[in-house]
């Protein structure tokens, strides 16, 4: 079975816990795509050239310490914008979507670039205050020091770079479904996107290939 879940959105607003449940409800493969863009960023801190750096990623890359830090953050996000940075992590992006068993697939291009023709489409989006104390408090629990205040406007100067590129900025597709969770436990995200997965995979009615 070939079966793919797109799930986009800005910065903390569940879209990956979300797709981590999803997949392993349904026994998909997950691929967090912002690992790639983070584990990019990484090595270009290092001094690499940031296609180069796409181009030379492995596995083993989005494994590394630290990709969850506000610095590498920052990083990924700018090097999102290069249009030859994501051109070198599309067809990774690609042959996982389209493997065997199905896929979910969580970022913010993947319903509208990487996977137009998703099965499933949705759109995780919360108030920036909302994902701001969220990334606040999950940088504080691993001894982060510095103020809400900076992690908000490290937030909203994120979400202005991922709309305002040029090359494949955040927006919901067309037909995606979105889930806005500023006031929704994460049980209840969770269950709204099983639900649609489940309607979506009764639709197609007998799993085949592509």
């Amino acid at each position: 079975m070939r079966f793919t879940v797109a799930i986009d959105g800005p910065a903390a607003a569940g879209k990956g816990t979300i797709s981590r449940a999803v997949a392993e409800r349904f026994g998909l493969a997950h691929l967090d795509t912002g690992l790639l863009y983070r584990a990019t960023g990484r090595r270009v801190m290092a001094g690499e050239d940031p296609v180069a750096a796409a181009r030379a990623l492995r596995p083993a890359d989005l494994e590394a310490d630290g990709l969850r830090s506000p610095e590498v953050a920052q990083a990924a996000s700018r090097i999102a914008a290069l249009p030859a940075v994501r051109a070198a992590l599309v067809a990774f992006q690609r042959d996982f979507a389209r493997r065997e068993g199905g896929a979910v697939l969580d970022g913010r291009d993947i319903g509208t670039v990487i996977c137009p023709r998703a099965e499933v489409k949705l759109f995780v989006t919360a108030r920036a205050d909302i994902r701001a104390r969220r990334r606040f408090d999950e940088l504080c629990a691993g001894g982060y020091e510095g103020a809400y205040e900076q992690v908000l406007a490290d937030v909203e100067a994120r979400d202005m770079r991922d709309r305002e590129r040029a090359d494949a900025p955040l927006r919901p597709a067309r037909d995606a479904v979105a889930i806005d969770t500023s006031e929704l436990d994460i049980e209840a995200a969770v269950a709204r996107a099983v639900a649609e997965v489940d309607a979506a995979l009764g639709r197609r009615g007998t799993p085949g290939t592509d």
